[in-house]
């Protein structure tokens, strides 16, 4: 597949003006709740996107890498909803207003679009260079999902990375949110707001989940233009999925079971693919068809088994922050009330109150 520096260009431009026309026109100084009803209407107007740029690639390319794309949008929109346990803990953590969620979800997705966009050019760099880059793509695809099946990663927490412990560090940041600001003046001093740092942290953050979904996707193309493509409309629709889907996330119980099988699934593919190279010719070369089947088809068995399972207590609302350590009932209901009363409010990251943490203290 050949990709022009015109056509990389236009793309670029493409998906930038979108996401500037979301956060500086349609929802520029809008303070109201992203609701149930606004996030389906968003989610269904990016996944609108996504389809036609992917009919455009079958249009101009062919249905083969048109299936190839598809194949990847969709595993990357799958493997994204564990980002969204994780966005919940963040939100929550430093306390973030519900009216400036949005904007600082959206700050976030350009950060990690800007990241991941320079793991992909490493990651197809070595992979047209050494062929044994597969072997190692699946040994981490196999062994991600062995984590999953065993559930290591069911009590994990949101740890500060590098990137936010040097900017909470070094940045001079205001104690308290201002509005939905990223920046602010206190005694003639300019400063970053604790918005800011939590931009940051979910741009960051999402970088971790790259380093499986982004080998996940060469399993299925080694086109690097298809994969950022993907990438970029599976990232730009994960901020209205968040609200979307809220509560919800937590009765797909059986998710972390499909996606394990698709990671796994795609992990031998990459290792077949790389046995074939090397002149193994008993190793199937296993079609893009037959991996866009399987991953449609464990995705839609996952849900609905998920869905049948009768919900354990009431779900939070959309896009309400969950307070970690209460959301199975550990802790008292004055820390939650506590935690409750500082998102209302939209007092940033403090130091004295129960849960909250000081946006500058590494």
């Amino acid at each position: 597949m050949h990709v022009s520096p015109w056509v990389w260009a236009l793309t670029l431009v493409g998906i930038l003006a979108v996401i500037l026309i979301d956060l500086l026109v349609i929802h520029r100084n809008d303070t109201r709740e992203f609701d149930t009803r606004r996030a389906a209407f968003w989610s269904a107007v990016y996944i609108s996107l996504a389809v036609v740029f992917g009919l455009g690639v079958w249009l101009f390319s062919g249905g083969e890498y048109a299936a190839q794309y598809f194949g990847g949008f969709v595993t990357e929109k799958s493997l994204s909803v564990d980002n969204l346990f994780v966005f919940m803990v963040i939100l929550a953590r430093f306390a973030v207003p519900k009216h400036a969620q949005h904007k600082v979800l959206m700050a976030g997705i350009i950060i990690a679009l800007i990241l991941r966009g320079a793991f992909i050019a490493v990651g197809a760099a070595a992979i047209s260079t050494f062929t044994w880059v597969f072997f190692i793509f699946g040994a981490i695809l196999i062994w991600t999902a062995i984590g999953l099946v065993r559930g290591d990663d069911e009590d994990e927490e949101f740890k500060e990375n590098f990137l936010l412990r040097w900017a909470k560090r070094v940045l001079p940041t205001s104690d308290d949110y201002d509005g939905d600001k990223a920046f602010t003046r206190k005694n003639g001093r300019r400063m970053v707001t604790p918005l800011f740092i939590v931009m940051i942290a979910i741009g960051s953050t999402d970088v971790l989940f790259a380093l499986d979904s982004i080998p996940a996707i060469f399993g299925l193309t080694t086109e690097p233009y298809l994969v950022f493509t993907a990438n970029a409309f599976a990232l730009m629709g994960l901020v209205q999925l968040y609200f979307l889907l809220g509560g919800l996330t937590d009765r797909l119980v059986y998710l972390g079971h499909g996606l394990a099988f698709i990671l796994g699934f795609i992990g031998l593919k990459l290792i077949f693919h790389a046995l074939h190279e090397y002149g193994q010719h008993w190793a199937p070369e296993i079609p893009i068809w037959l991996s866009l089947a399987v991953i449609a088809g464990t995705l839609v068995a996952v849900t609905v088994a998920s869905l049948a399972v009768p919900p354990k207590k009431a779900a939070p609302k959309p896009g309400e922050p969950v307070v970690p350590g209460t959301e199975k009932g550990a802790g008292n209901g004055a820390e939650k009330d506590a935690g409750d009363a500082s998102v209302e409010s939209g007092r940033g990251p403090g130091r004295d109150g129960p849960g909250e943490v000081d946006a500058r203290r590494p």
